[in-house]
């Protein structure tokens, strides 16, 4: 195999927070873009999918739950990995990674990894993304905000993640919850630069119509 045959996986890190579906559409989407994807769902996160949507997510039965979850039963780009796993490939630098996605997350997952605390594979794989200088988006799901953990979101800008909250924009005209999730997780693609089709982008159109009233 030569290096243009090598996979390299986005590497998406799922935490407890309530907004499963935002990782979920994000997943589907890097599928339909031709992305790899390695997905480390974190024990809380299991919790949280079971709460929000009746799957109970599964090491021995990923395959089957994940696809239950997603929608679709298309995951050859899929590789799954369990939190607890410290030997799993995103755990070292020299796994070929592009960047890493942590889509919803958890105040906790945030401050450990600005911390660089690493208790579980998600914050060791998002501490690699960090040192190795590769994209790492932090998708935060939680309102309000106490003042510590601004202060870890103001670290993890300044380590060069990009934080990026679970904000719907209501100009692309989504009406429905899925348009509105669909469009947090276009605006997580949009800031690793890979291709999708997830909602209407801003052409200066409406902001025209609007002036001439």
């Amino acid at each position: 195999m030569n290096d243009s045959q090598v996979r390299r996986p986005w590497v998406v890190g799922v935490s407890g927070a309530s907004g499963t579906p935002y990782a979920a559409s994000v997943i589907r989407a890097l599928l339909a873009a031709g992305e790899a994807v390695d997905l480390v769902v974190s024990r809380a996160a299991r919790l949280t999918i079971l709460d929000e949507t009746g799957i109970a997510y599964r090491d021995a039965h990923w395959r089957e739950d994940l696809a239950r979850w997603i929608g679709t039963d298309d995951l050859d780009g899929v590789r799954h990995w369990s939190a607890g796993d410290f030997a799993a490939g995103p755990s070292s630098g020299s796994y070929p990674a592009k960047g890493m996605l942590v889509v919803p997350a958890t105040t906790g997952a945030v401050a450990g990894i600005a911390l660089g605390l690493s208790k579980d594979l998600l914050q060791r794989a998002a501490a690699v993304t960090l040192k190795e200088r590769r994209p790492l988006v932090v998708c935060l799901r939680e309102t309000p905000l106490n003042g510590v953990t601004l202060k870890h979101l103001v670290e993890l800008d300044a380590q060069g993640a990009v934080v990026l909250p679970a904000s719907p924009g209501f100009y692309a005209g989504g009406s429905t919850a899925r348009e509105l999730v669909d469009f947090v997780a276009g605006r997580v693609l949009d800031a690793v630069g890979v291709p999708h089709a997830l909602y209407r982008r801003w052409d200066g159109e409406l902001g025209a119509a609007a002036k001439a009233e």
